[in-house]
């Protein structure tokens, strides 16, 4: 195999707690790109902030080939974490990653990466995608930064990644601009990848049914969907719902079960019930503010329903992830 003129150099910048299919999704299509062309067109570094060893969330260890610190030549870097994640050292790295920005690296971030890419404030004035799991938890943080539902999102220096399909799908799209279409089919093909998605295509998002997702619902559903999703903190009636998607309230309660197994109502609480998961997880707000996130003018009546919902109270749910968040970077299981 020889190196081509113009090898990409990728950097990924991994913290702890990580998602590892994330990485692997992200290099494997890389190898065998390589691998099918006879030419080194791309290289990939393992960074980490220190140099240390770093734990991804399946408990296997990674030994960066770098810290962040160090003379890095790359084209591009992404940082791979789960919500929580911090730096150490917070005013140096961040220094650092906007250094590396100015200097013509492109920053990105894959799925709960795109927490610490915005903390750094490389995301200010760009659109990003986030992972539906995560959307809630980064209203809150960055009410200001606009966040759009498509697995990937390219804004000018700044690629954002909503997971690891959708990592290997930005990969094949580095592979088509580097090697050319023949390469890239025959990368997809390797791991029986059914097709390249790019920008403009939405996270699918499952619905209360196991067998379907949002993108499979009849249009008056997903549009009585959209209005819930958009009225978290303040919560609309189901019979206007109905009365905005052209429906009666007996006829949209009849195609919600039928599409979702679940009335409108019961639908539009659990929604507000896993936004509130979302904030108690990802967030350190207060309950009184996680209630009126989603809502509810007082704890009392979030308590109950969050029980109901999930089988353990707000504190029960933050007290047992706390068992899994190491101190400072404090990730989570992915």
């Amino acid at each position: 195999m020889t190196r081509g003129e113009s090898t990409t150099t990728l950097g990924f910048l991994i913290f702890p707690g990580f998602p590892m299919s994330c990485l692997t999704s992200a290099i494997e299509p890389l190898r065998a790109a390589n691998e099918i062309s006879g030419q080194a067109a791309f290289d990939w570094k393992l960074i980490g902030e220190t140099g240390a060893r770093v734990e991804s969330s399946a408990h296997i260890w990674f030994d960066p080939d770098r810290a962040l610190a160090d003379d890095l030549e790359l084209d591009y870097l992404f940082l791979l974490s789960g919500p929580l994640a911090r730096f150490e050292t917070p005013r140096p790295s961040n220094g650092r990653l906007r250094s590396l920005s100015r200097h013509g690296v492109r920053v990105g971030g894959v799925s709960g990466g795109v927490f610490p890419l915005a903390r750094s404030g490389l995301l200010a004035g760009h659109r990003c995608s986030v992972h539906w799991c995560y959307a809630a938890a980064f209203a809150a943080e960055f009410p200001d930064h606009p966040v759009e539902d498509d697995v990937i999102i390219i804004d000018r220096d700044r690629l954002t990644v909503s997971g690891a399909a959708a990592v290997f799908d930005l990969m094949l799209g580095l592979i088509d601009a580097r090697l050319g279409e023949e390469v890239t089919t025959e990368v997809a093909c390797w791991f029986q990848h059914p097709l390249m998605r790019g920008q403009g295509v939405r996270q699918k998002v499952p619905t209360l049914r196991r067998e379907s997702t949002s993108d499979m619902l009849p249009p008056s559903v997903a549009e009585a969907i959209r209005i819930f999703g958009d009225h978290i903190e303040d919560p609309v009636n189901v019979d206007d719902v109905a009365q905005l998607v052209g429906l009666s309230p007996r006829q949209l309660e009849r195609n919600f079960k039928t599409a979702t197994g679940q009335s409108p109502s019961r639908y539009y609480r659990n929604l507000r019930m896993n936004a509130a998961r979302q904030l108690v997880l990802y967030s350190n707000d207060s309950m009184a503010r996680i209630a009126a996130a989603v809502g509810y003018g007082a704890t009392a009546p979030l308590v109950r329903q969050y029980r109901r919902a999930f089988g353990a109270t707000p504190q029960q749910d933050r007290q047992k992830i706390n068992l899994f968040r190491v101190e400072r970077n404090r990730p989570i299981p992915s």
